[in-house]
């Protein structure tokens, strides 16, 4: 063993010391010192006193108010951008040697944004991925103000991405036996039917014809990263109560030919944008092949959350292109409470609704020219196909305000899913049945 060694070891030993003893007393480093400890890290110190300083930068940053942590992002996205004179440098001597491989492998280093290592770097102390996670949920709050914070969510993004690369996640199935504080996490993370109670999510795990599955990153062994729930069914699911409903007859598992997916959740928002739930959906869809070998068919019943919100845009304007005048009195329905439940009222609005819909879900692209809905986006890019509109599948009081109460189920035929998967990324074609796009014919004017 060397001295050297030995000697970083016992100064390393007394910093954490140090350090414990004022974090026990309430004494974190002061926000005034961040940028300092921070250029410190940067500069390279040996990597046991690294493990105490990025240990010490990580206690600090959590004593911050939101205004300093933002203060904090900016000087991040500031200062620690490429160096820009070396970028240049190297630049000109590989426009004078094309072929200098050597220049063009430092001249990759040397564009990489310098945070990206401070990250790195940070990510040695004790907790440290956890700790990125939530700084990156703190990040994706503060742009909503700060937009040009965004520069530093892309290198958040890039590094995140490869920590929880799907190779590295561990698949696990949520039952009644899965440890308590586990189940509470389940509980408190789904976003798209709620559990109320402990009763509630038995009834989602325990039964025979029932699943949930989680992914977990090794790092994060307690921490469910997203997870998604499964019922085993005769047919493709078109309305979300029976399935949730209490009191409802079980079929045995052995009689299933679907597994209709009907509720996909991410637990952590500091993971937000990294791509988790199509490697979920079809890594479940295998596990469930092998264990129920007469599986025929895998389809979601899927909300649409932000149709609701597009079509009262859309209402608002005098005239809207997509839709017709003959349509506004039977839209004008789903304002009224209960709607739903007046039989003269109840299927007024279906003919344009479904429409509506399907035009939303098909012709209705973000800047990059792809689907505007969040969900019908994971799905089609994962090789699913749209297959059906489901009217009034959700009555509850959040369905009826993001989507008029209507669901839609994307189809996973196993063998078409990488073919759809290549129409999609490299084509913007958008794989739907003949049923949905036959709606598109009713739209007044398609772009």
């Amino acid at each position: 063993m060397s001295v050297a060694f030995l000697n970083e070891l016992i100064a390393t030993i007394t910093q954490r010391g140090r350090a414990l003893m004022a974090r026990k007393h309430g004494t974190p480093a002061p926000a005034a010192d961040l940028p300092g400890m921070c250029d410190a890290l940067y500069s390279g110190l040996g990597e046991a006193s690294g493990v105490v300083l990025a240990a010490d930068i990580l206690a600090a940053y959590g004593a911050l108010s939101h205004e300093q942590r933002v203060a904090f992002f900016r000087d991040l996205a500031e200062r620690y951008g490429p160096d820009r004179d070396k970028v240049r440098a190297l630049l000109v001597k590989l426009n004078a040697d094309p072929d200098d491989d050597d220049t063009a492998a430092l001249l990759h280093q040397a564009s990489e944004p310098r945070r990206q290592e401070l990250i790195r770097r940070l990510n040695m102390a004790p907790g440290g991925t956890a700790a990125i996670v939530a700084m990156r949920a703190d990040l994706l709050g503060a742009i909503k103000d700060h937009p040009e914070l965004a520069v530093l969510d892309a290198d958040f993004v890039h590094l995140l991405a490869s920590w929880f690369n799907p190779g590295f996640l561990v698949l696990r199935r949520i039952d009644w036996s899965t440890p308590a504080a586990i189940l509470e996490k389940i509980i408190h993370h789904e976003a798209v039917h709620e559990i109320t109670d402990w009763d509630d999510l038995r009834r989602r795990i325990d039964p025979g014809d029932r699943r949930l599955y989680a992914f977990f990153h090794p790092v994060l062994v307690d921490e469910p990263l997203i997870f998604v729930e499964v019922a085993l069914m005769t047919e493709v699911p078109s309305a979300i109560a029976p399935i949730l409903e209490d009191g409802r007859e079980e079929i045995p598992a052995a009689e299933a030919t679907v597994a209709g997916f009907y509720s996909l959740s991410i637990c952590q928002k500091g993971l937000g944008g990294i791509s988790f739930g199509s490697f979920l959906i079809k890594r479940v869809a295998e596990e469930l092949s092998g264990e129920l070998p007469h599986l025929k068919s895998f389809a979601t019943l899927s909300p649409v959350p932000n149709f609701k919100t597009w079509l009262d845009a859309e209402r608002a304007k005098e005239t809207s292109p997509v839709i017709a005048q003959e349509w506004r009195a039977d839209l004008a329905v789903v304002d009224r409470p209960g709607w739903f439940l007046e039989p003269e009222l109840a299927d007024r609005p279906r003919e344009p609704l479904v429409a509506l819909l399907a035009y939303y879900l098909l012709a209705m692209k973000d800047a990059t020219g792809k689907p505007f809905d969040p969900v019908a986006r994971l799905h089609l890019r994962n090789g699913a196909r749209l297959e059906r509109i489901n009217w009034l599948a959700d009555k509850s009081d959040k369905g009826l305000a993001q989507s008029a109460g209507m669901m839609v189920n994307y189809l996973y035929e196993l063998n078409d899913i990488v073919k759809n998967h290549e129409l999609y990324a490299n084509e913007d074609h958008l794989v739907a049945a003949p049923m949905v796009t036959a709606q598109l014919k009713k739209i007044p004017k398609m772009p």
